[in-house]
């Protein structure tokens, strides 16, 4: 049987103790949010000097960056939270799907050198089991300040073909400033809009005594973000346009089935493709490193809000950890960049949020002991009007606010 899974926290929804979907009040505020984070958990707040931006962060839940907002406490919280299964206190050695806008993960989860499988083990759900430091349980702060923490856990982890893997992860948040989002590429931030912007700073260390090398297998960094839908929030990507024959495909639609032509448009000819974050329908998008750009985002028009991510693509890197459910015959040709928007499992079944995701991933890790790799991948939102929006759109994504409201409709 051939799986992707890549968000395979959905298929999990009930064994995860989320029977109900877990969505959030409609218009939750960031204070809502902290609040029952900080009943549950110990989060730590990253502020700006006028306490407008927050990022709230939870050592207790793999240093995950839980929610953000531009407004101050009454502002909108922009991330999704799994607050039935963090309030039920269980720990599901399959997946624990707390939610957050920046979760640590590596990969690959599929194939030979799966770190979610053991070995033999046939590739289905029964076997299939998220390794425990990405999992379950804290981090450890071993630094912080009033707009950034630094994360700390030793891991040891076993592929499907039987290679150990030692490592440590350090792992740093810090608010960005808009002199920091300038240096990303973005325009200036216009008057009259309001930003949060944070970056996640991740790097593996090989720990161990032997290399990591393609033939027994390696690693990659996988980071997550989870966001709460509107049925007004597209997802734009945009990628390098070039003949087929060349770069091979545009996008790779095919994780749970070909994604429907109302629910995702590819302009190959302007290197954009437009994807529904509705939070309804289960699917999933990846771009290869042949396409990939150092940006991806969405917009909610509903709420008058650009989230862009931006991306560590180093020029040079070929190889990406491949994660299908099988064994492969190429399992260094995985995706760069990737978007899952929610939805039932089945007819009739009840979604995991509804939530949608923006994810990217680092080249394979092939680092001789004491080497390292790092990968950065930088959140940010900006709420305000669209005619002051329009600008960032274009510089970053290549298409208006305008084009992205009407490219599904």
């Amino acid at each position: 049987m051939r799986f992707v899974i890549g968000s395979a926290i959905l298929i999990f929804a009930l064994a995860a103790g989320c029977g109900k979907p877990a969505k959030a009040p409609e218009g939750i505020l960031f204070k809502d949010d902290l609040a029952f984070l900080e009943t549950h958990t110990k989060p730590v707040v990253l502020r700006s000097a006028d306490g407008q931006a927050l990022v709230a962060v939870s050592p207790d839940i793999q240093g995950r960056v839980m929610t953000s907002t531009s407004g101050g406490p009454t502002g909108p919280s922009f991330g999704w939270i799994n607050r039935e299964l963090i309030a039920s206190g269980e720990n599901n050695l399959h997946i624990n799907a707390f939610g957050g806008e920046d979760r640590f993960w590596l990969g690959p989860e599929g194939g030979q050198f799966s770190i979610f499988f053991k070995k033999g083990d046939p590739f289905d759900l029964d076997h299939w089991f998220t390794p425990p430091p990405i999992n379950e349980g804290g981090y450890d702060v071993v630094g912080k300040g009033p707009d950034r923490v630094h994360f700390h856990r030793a891991m040891r982890l076993v592929n499907y073909s039987g290679t150990e893997f030692d490592l440590e992860l350090n792992r740093e948040i810090r608010l960005l400033e808009a002199a920091d989002v300038a240096a990303l590429g973005l325009p200036p931030v216009p008057p009259g809009v309001k930003m949060v912007a944070f970056a996640s700073d991740n790097q593996i260390t090989n720990t161990g005594e032997a290399a990591w090398t393609k033939e027994t297998g390696l690693l990659s960094i996988w980071v997550l973000g989870m966001f709460n839908p509107s049925p007004e929030t597209t997802v734009v990507i945009p990628f390098k346009p070039g003949p087929e024959s060349e770069l091979g495909p545009a996008v790779n639609d095919a994780y749970f089935g070909k994604v429907p032509a109302d629910r995702l448009v590819v302009r190959e000819q302007d290197g954009v493709l437009f994807f529904s974050g509705d939070g309804e329908f289960r699917s999933k998008i990846g771009i290869s490193p042949m396409r990939a750009k150092p940006f991806a985002g969405s917009y909610d028009a509903a709420a008058g809000v650009l989230t862009v991510v931006h991306l560590t693509v180093p020029e040079d890197a070929k190889d990406y950890v491949n994660s299908m459910w099988e064994l492969q015959d190429n399992p260094f040709a995985g995706d760069v960049v990737n978007s899952y928007n929610d939805g039932p499992a089945a007819p009739g079944a009840k979604p995991l949020g509804p939530f949608y995701e923006l994810e990217s991933s680092s080249p394979a890790a092939a680092l001789a002991p004491g080497e390292s790799l790092t990968h950065v991948h930088t959140t940010m939102h900006f709420q305000g009007p669209e005619k002051a929006l329009d600008g960032i759109a274009r510089a970053v994504l290549g298409v208006g606010i305008e084009e992205i409201k009407k490219a599904l409709k």
